[in-house]
């Protein structure tokens, strides 16, 4: 079974965000970082990270440093990240927030890099898909008007309190 690796298009900064990610995640590492020759005839790459591949949580995934002007990520491609509570949401939120990261709507959040993450809790399926067609509705509601999920905010709307 052939293995795929997703592969993220950065501009210069590529080693400052796999230490990011690495630390960010539990279980991850950089497993090799390749660099432009120090020969390359754009001498602005000489010696720069041209790829560092790196596992997160597990995951494996390719940064490539295309250089600046190249594709901007969009919304069209998103992670996400499932957590069991308000604290590791919250962890993860605030992390993809800062530093020039965009908060969206309904629990995703953007990097500072461009990427698009979609932090849920885990048991966001038995809020929206649960036996109760209006208490679905009632969380439906709730998410719509949020931007970082609020766990407790959605259980008590689904609940009808």
């Amino acid at each position: 079974m052939p293995r795929i690796t997703p592969t993220l298009w950065f501009g210069r900064d590529i080693e400052t965000a796999a230490d990011f990610y690495v630390a960010l995640f539990p279980s991850s590492r950089i497993l090799e970082v390749s660099r432009y020759p120090d020969d390359f005839p754009d001498a602005t790459m000489a010696g720069q990270a041209l790829v560092v591949d790196l596992e997160l949580d597990g995951q494996a995934y390719r940064l490539l440093n295309g250089g600046d002007g190249g594709p901007r990520p969009t919304e069209a491609t998103s992670f996400s990240i499932s957590v069991e509570t308000q604290d590791e949401l919250d962890h993860y939120w605030d992390a993809f927030a800062a530093d020039g990261g965009q908060e969206g709507r309904c629990g995703w959040v953007t990097d500072r890099w461009g990427f698009s993450w979609q932090v849920v809790p885990s048991v966001m399926d038995r809020y929206l898909g649960g036996p109760d067609p209006e208490g679905a509705a009632r969380a439906m509601t709730a998410m719509m008007g949020m931007r970082r999920l609020v766990i407790a905010e959605l259980a008590a709307a689904y609940a009808g309190d």
